[in-house]
C-alpha cells in the first residue's frame, strides 16, 4: 500500500474498509480499550456549544460519530456519508438500536466531492478518516464549502507524535508489530491492520492538521490532545461571508 497514490490508493482503501466492515467495531474497541467512544463524546460536546442545526459526518463508517451527534438536542438532522458502502447497513442497524434513525440519513459518497449545496450544515465532522483521504486540502475545501457561516468543522484523528520521550519510541513498535497481529487474530485480516500503522506514520502531527485547517479558510477555535498525545481533536469555525478567504 505504501507505494500507492491517487486513485489507486483510494480504491485500495475503499476495498479494505469494505472487507473489514463487519469486524471494524470490534477491532476499534480492542485497540483503543474502548476509549474511542469517549473521545467522540468529548469532540461532540465541544462542537455543539452555542450552536444548533443540521450536521454532516464524513467517513461515518459504522455510524458512531453520527449517532453521538444525533443524540444531542442541539442537532436536528444528520447525514452520515462514507465511500465504503458495506459500512452503511451496519450504521443503519446501530442507529435503529439507538432509536436515532429519524434524525440520520446515511448515504454513499466521496469526501472530495460532496453532493450538497454550499452553506448547508452547521456541523461537519470527520472521525479517524482524514488520514485516509487522497487529497486532504481538497477534502477540507469541500467541508468548508458545505458549512454555514458560523458553522464548525470537527476533526478527531490519530496523529503522528512529535514530542520527545519513551512513548513516541514505543508506539511505532506497537503499531508495526502488535496491531497487525491483532488484526490477524481478531479480524482474520493482517493486511488491513498493517495499513493502520503505515497511515499513522506517514500522516500529519496535530499542529500540521491545524495549519491545513487554517489554510482551508477556517478559524481554529480549539485543539485538544487525548490518548497521551496519540489522538487530537481540532475545532475550526467558518467565518461570516464577508470574512471568507
Amino acid at each position: 500500500m505504501v507505494n500507492l497514490t491517487g486513485q489507486d490508493r483510494a480504491q485500495y482503501v475503499e476495498k479494505m474498509f469494505s472487507r473489514i466492515s463487519s469486524r471494524y467495531d470490534r477491532l476499534n474497541t480492542i485497540m483503543t480499550a474502548g476509549r474511542h467512544h469517549a473521545w467522540r463524546r468529548i469532540a461532540v460536546k465541544i462542537a455543539i456549544t452555542d450552536l444548533k442545526g443540521p450536521g454532516l459526518d464524513i467517513a461515518t463508517g459504522t455510524g458512531d460519530f453520527a449517532i453521538e451527534l444525533a443524540m444531542q438536542p442541539e442537532v436536528d438532522q444528520i447525514v452520515g456519508l462514507d465511500f465504503a458502502k458495506p459500512m452503511l447497513p451496519i450504521a443503519i442497524e446501530k442507529s435503529e438500536r439507538r432509536a436515532t434513525t429519524s434524525t440520520i440519513n446515511y448515504i454513499a459518497g466521496d469526501a472530495h466531492s460532496l453532493p450538497f449545496p454550499d452553506n448547508t450544515f452547521t456541523y461537519t465532522t470527520v472521525g479517524f478518516g482524514l488520514r485516509n483521504f487522497i487529497d486532504i486540502p481538497a477534502a477540507l475545501s469541500e467541508m468548508v464549502r458545505v458549512l454555514q457561516p458560523g458553522g464548525r468543522l470537527v476533526i478527531l484523528e490519530i496523529v503522528r507524535m512529535k514530542s520527545k520521550g519513551l512513548l513516541p519510541l514505543l508506539l511505532p513498535i506497537y503499531f508495526r508489530h502488535i496491531t497487525p497481529w491483532m488484526g490477524t487474530f481478531f479480524a482474520g485480516d493482517r493486511e488491513a491492520y498493517t495499513y493502520l500503522p503505515e497511515s499513522v506514520e506517514g500522516f500529519m502531527s496535530a499542529n500540521e492538521i491545524a495549519e491545513a485547517v487554517k489554510d482551508s479558510g477556517l478559524l481554529v477555535l480549539r485543539k485538544k490532545s487525548l490518548g497521551l498525545g496519540t489522538v487530537s481533536i481540532l475545532i475550526g469555525e467558518k467565518q461570516g461571508a464577508s470574512d471568507q478567504i
